[in-house]
């Protein structure tokens, strides 16, 4: 059985790697087609210097629709309500790379879609595990809150930190290897599966957005695998592992877009910003800032989502004082990078 299951992951990876390869020219084409473009100049973040097509979107949500039916995932109810979600995703971020839709209407989408997903059956589990003196139906709503907010904001999350060439296709492989190695060695095998989709489409997305990019993932790629992996980040659940040891594993495997998003909102608060007001405030312009060449600031914040990755996996196996100490741990380092990023470029 594992040695079946091993072989099927190998061979998802390389069927969504050859499909992510090869659809790239007819989904630059498609988003030609529709004038989903990027202009340069169109905002003073956006320092490319010709018009890109945003066809990240297509090579992901059709590709990854094409291997979800062709190794029968289509027939799990879990795995259709998190594509048919994820579909609701892919059309408002697709409005959005062709119309440019408003801040209200982005966020319209993600809730929709969120709503969508908790409808269909699948919500946070999180605060079942703290024994909290609540009847049921008031729990069952607070985790279907907690649901939207980790759906949303995951989403977003990837779309903000989408700020240079490869940076959300690493990102997304880092982060779908270990959710794909963590769900395998738990006996999630459907989810082992449908994470590995991942890892072939961002892998072979990689080639085509790293520096010099051949085309722009756009809302529609970004918010994808950002839905995709918050969504994977609920229904990951190690039968065999104290929850309190666990249930922060998705923070951390997704620690870098939280991170950023976390630099980003608060550094606009302090200057009166709109939230969504695209600048360089983002973790990547303030690396180059620093001195980092934009090849190697983005190695550098993909170097860190590994080593966040390796970090969730040995604290997962650890008793619930040492792993939450070490995680609250982490999220005081995190503060205080962001402190030292504030006072550093903007005092």
């Amino acid at each position: 059985m594992t040695m079946s299951l091993l072989f099927q992951i190998i061979l998802l990876v390389f069927l969504g790697l050859a499909i992510s390869l090869l659809g790239a020219p007819v989904a630059i084409w498609l988003a030609k087609i529709v004038d989903a473009i990027d202009i340069p100049d169109s905002a003073s973040h956006k320092l490319h210097r010709m018009p890109m097509p945003l066809a990240g979107g297509f090579v992901a949500f059709w590709g990854g629709g094409l291997l979800f039916v062709l190794f029968g995932l289509w027939r799990e109810p879990t795995f259709q309500a998190v594509f048919f979600s994820g579909a609701v995703i892919f059309v408002f971020g697709l409005l959005d790379d062709i119309y440019g839709l408003s801040a209200p209407q982005k966020f319209l989408g993600q809730i929709l879609a969120s709503i969508l997903l908790i409808h269909l059956g699948i919500s946070v589990r999180f605060l079942e595990t703290v024994n909290l003196p609540l009847h049921l139906s008031r729990l069952t709503l607070l985790n279907q809150v907690l649901s939207v907010f980790w759906l949303v904001g995951i989403t977003n999350a990837f779309n903000l930190i989408d700020s240079m060439d490869g940076l959300v296709a690493g990102l997304t492989l880092i982060i779908s290897g270990f959710f794909t190695f963590i769900t395998f060695s738990s006996g999630q095998t459907s989810l082992a599966l449908f994470s590995s989709i991942l890892i072939g489409l961002s892998l072979g997305l990689y080639w085509h957005n790293k520096h010099p990019a051949h085309f722009f993932l756009g809302d529609s790629g970004a918010q994808f695998f950002g839905f995709f992996l918050a969504a994977v980040a609920i229904l990951y659940r190690p039968p065999d592992l104290d929850p309190k040891s666990t249930w922060f594993i998705p923070i951390l495997l997704l620690g870098v877009p939280i991170f950023d998003t976390t630099l980003v909102t608060i550094s606009r608060l302090r200057r009166k910003k709109p939230i969504f007001q695209a600048d360089r405030s983002h973790t990547y312009h303030r690396l180059v800032d620093f001195g980092f060449s934009p090849g190697l600031s983005v190695i550098a914040i993909q170097a860190s989502a590994l080593v966040l990755s390796f970090f969730a996996f040995i604290i997962m196996y650890l008793s619930p004082v040492w792993a939450i100490s070490l995680f609250l741990l982490t999220l005081l380092v995190g503060l205080s990078l962001i402190v030292f990023f504030e006072r550093t470029f903007y005092e």
